[in-house]
């Protein structure tokens, strides 16, 4: 796989960056065309991945660890042996999942009750705009309506770590989720410039053709849940985590990704 070679430093940099911890949602429905996914094209001069095509995602606000959400699903200490963190880096990590979630796509995976999901997330727009703008965290969010974090909405898929060449680097892991019932996938976030549901196959074509840009991790977690075909089996396959970190070698005027 190869990128544009303006993505990364002309020289390598001395000391590798420490990555921060970030989390990404693949966000999936069962459409007429077959299996597809929701994606972002972030907002060209971003700092990081500018004008890339991306899942939901960002990075873990240290509320997210808060342990007094409501919650519902397998326990962080079931989240923290499949990441291979603690316990509270592992809350930390779902909440995150879930804030991100919301705040860019509109999405909430969280309900009444350990039982049920929110099936219209409208009436929570003031709130997501105050996550956004972090005048208020997830806990307070969930608390001030009653509402339960739905753990169970979410399975852990990989662990992708920005290479050591990059000026800014993301210790990323990765989630996928399927779309509630009654709720509606808007993208309506500063982050992103366009957002669209889209089957694996049709996003890797236009990756392809030049109509999308992909970093290595989107490409291949498109072309792994594009090969299982619905979101029933996305869901269902059993995944062990380990943290992959591409290599970056630069070719002339491209780079190339060798992926161990």
């Amino acid at each position: 796989m190869t990128l544009p070679g303006n993505l990364v430093p002309a020289s390598p940099v001395s000391q590798p960056v420490e990555p921060r911890d970030a989390v990404t949602v693949v966000l999936l429905r069962d459409g007429t065309e077959g299996l597809e996914a929701f994606l972002l094209r972030r907002v060209k001069g971003m700092a990081f991945a500018g004008g890339m095509t991306v899942f939901p995602g960002g990075g873990v606000d240290q509320r997210d660890a808060d342990t007094s959400v409501a919650w519902a699903g397998p326990e962080p200490r079931w989240w923290a042996e499949v990441f291979n963190v603690d316990e509270g880096t592992a809350r930390a990590f779902v909440c995150a999942a879930v804030r991100e979630t919301f705040e860019e796509s509109g999405v909430l995976l969280a309900g009444p009750d350990a039982t049920s999901v929110v099936a219209d997330t409208s009436t929570y727009a003031q709130a997501r705009q105050q996550l956004v703008d972090r005048e208020l965290s997830l806990a307070q969010f969930l608390a001030a309506e009653g509402l339960v974090l739905r753990a169970d909405l979410l399975r852990p898929w990989a662990n992708w770590v920005t290479p050591l060449e990059e000026p800014r680097r993301y210790d990323t892991r990765f989630f996928v989720a399927a779309l509630p019932d009654g709720q509606k996938a808007d993208g309506e976030t500063t982050e992103a410039s366009d957002a669209s549901w889209q089957t694996p196959a049709d996003a890797v074509q236009d990756a392809q053709v030049g109509r999308r840009m992909l970093m290595p991790p989107t490409w291949r977690t498109l072309d792994e849940v594009g090969a299982l075909g619905s979101v029933e089996k996305v869901m269902a396959e059993e995944r062990s985590v380990e943290k992959i970190i591409p290599k970056l070698i630069r070719d002339g005027d491209v780079i190339r990704v060798v992926i161990p």
